[in-house]
């Protein structure tokens, strides 16, 4: 077992200020892999104490020693790419070929877009006499999940670097080891003392610690929409600067004139990704009520043909899901499901049978099975809640204008997913829906844009030029110019 026990603190690694042990465990085992101390609000005192002494020299810092910065870190990530997807499979459960693929590169993705917006950002806007100049917020308090590690650590951590920030991160202490691997890169690159600071521990102590803290200008927070209001309520009495990234139920409009097999069969397997752990994960299909039955059989194919097993094993496509707890409440909702009347057509409850060559435990592992309910309605729970496993439910809508509606009544506005062979057609839809991000035809996000929601989806944006900006205060200089004769 790996000892990860101490914190990263003004550029050092600190015991932590009592003793509190936690064990990481693997999800497709069930056994230990590391043991983490879980921290205090002394140790986060300590922290962003160590921020806030460096904010003064590197908020001055200039553009190019931020750049030389991020470049250095950029070259030791690429070296340590592997060994940060070995730790995220081991840590979170994810396919290795998923964390090689996708759950590394995105951190690293992150960083060669946080350069490339920084190289022509204008910091300062002479307006007339008025210069508009963006400054650094401060001290940030970074707040990540456990379901893809690297995407939203590094989506937080780039841009507080690149504006001139200084931070304390506290990643998920289920899945804290990709951070303790990404501090240690960070300090072989040289990062000066305090302008990164890593502190584990849990949402109602460390993470209330970081959010009400009077030193901390601004906090980051990616996760359930229920963990994220406590995060608003502990910082409102400081009225720092909030935002948040948090739960979705995301609609996959599957129009009329689409490829109905090529446009189930991706949508299917994009819910199914990360084992579904993923907050803009296409869960609710919507599909021309006269043509349900072709898509409940491509559906089903799709469901069927995916390999559930060890993370370890390149065939798998889906591995467990990340907790205990979360096995349990996908396992809850499921057989929810089944008892107000859905249709189940694949899966369902308990564990699956060995369908990958390494086989599967059947009594080690949160593993699940990969579940379609058809013939939803959008009233059910299974609808409306977000499961956070790979659970889809297909919808019938009757025209264009009922699908916008159905794929709107939600209180969530994370993303949206549209199918169809005009893509014209397919843009005037796009929208229509009420999301920070919509996917056409299964296009893959580009970190260039932006990752944020409406509703109770969150607030702010990430990615880009626009998640730099959250990092940034907007200050006014009256009279800094002559005024034109």
């Amino acid at each position: 077992m790996k000892d990860c026990r101490q914190f990263y603190i003004d550029g050092k690694w600190v015991s932590p200020s009592k003793a509190h042990d936690f064990e990481v465990i693997n999800p497709a085992n069930e056994q230990p892999i590391a043991t983490i101390s879980l921290g205090s609000s002394s140790d986060v005192d300590k922290a962003v104490a160590a921020a806030k002494s460096a904010f003064e020299s590197y908020s001055e810092a200039t553009v190019e020693e931020r750049l030389a910065l991020l470049r250095r870190i950029i070259e030791i990530y690429k070296a340590k790419s592997e060994a940060m997807a070995e730790t995220i499979s081991q840590e979170m459960g994810c396919p290795i070929s998923l964390a090689r693929a996708a759950q590394t590169p995105a951190g690293l993705g992150h960083l060669f877009e946080i350069v490339k917006v920084l190289e022509q950002f204008k910091f300062e806007d002479l307006k007339g006499s008025t210069l508009m100049r963006k400054e650094p917020i401060g001290v940030c308090g970074l707040i990540t999940p456990w379901n893809w590690p690297m995407n939203q650590v590094v989506a937080k951590v780039a841009p507080a670097l690149a504006a001139g920030c200084t931070m304390v991160l506290k990643p998920s202490e289920i899945a804290p080891l990709s951070a303790y691997l990404f501090a240690e890169i960070l300090h072989e690159a040289g990062t000066p003392p305090g302008i990164f600071n890593l502190v584990n521990g849990d949402g109602p102590t460390v993470g209330r610690a970081i959010s009400s803290h009077p030193d901390v200008a601004m906090v980051s927070f990616t996760g359930s929409t229920r963990a994220g209001i406590a995060v608003a309520l502990a910082a409102a009495p400081t009225v720092k600067r909030v935002t948040q990234e948090l739960g979705g139920k995301s609609a996959h409009i599957i129009l009329d004139d689409a490829d109905l097999d090529g446009a189930v069969k991706e949508g299917v397997q994009a819910c199914f990704r990360n084992t579904g752990q993923s907050c803009n994960a296409p869960t609710r299909m919507l599909v021309p009520r006269s043509k349900m039955a072709q898509a409940i059989a491509a559906a089903k194919k799709t469901a069927d043909a995916t390999q559930v097993g060890e993370p370890s094993a390149e065939a798998t496509h889906m591995g467990p899901l990340a907790s205990k707890a979360q096995f349990e409440k996908v396992q809850r909702l499921i057989a929810q499901g089944i008892e107000v009347g859905a249709n189940l057509i694949a899966g369902g409850p308990g564990r699956p049978e060995g369908i990958n060559p390494e086989g599967i435990n059947k009594d080690k592992g949160y593993f699940v099975k990969p579940t379609v309910f058809a013939d939803v309605s959008n009233e059910m729970t299974v609808a409306r809640e977000e499961i956070f496993g790979p659970v889809l439910c297909m919808i019938p809508y009757e025209d264009e204008d009922d699908a916008v509606r159905i794929a709107n009544d939600t209180p969530y506005g994370l993303s949206g997913f549209v199918s169809s062979a005009d893509l014209e057609h397919a843009r005037r839809v796009a929208k229509r829906i009420r999301s920070g991000n919509v996917h056409i035809n299964n296009a893959r996000v580009d970190f260039a844009g932006c990752f944020g929601g409406y509703k109770q989806s969150g607030n702010g944006r990430e990615w880009g030029e626009a998640g730099l900006e959250e990092f940034l205060e907007l200050k006014s200089i009256f009279g800094y110019a002559s005024r034109a004769k």
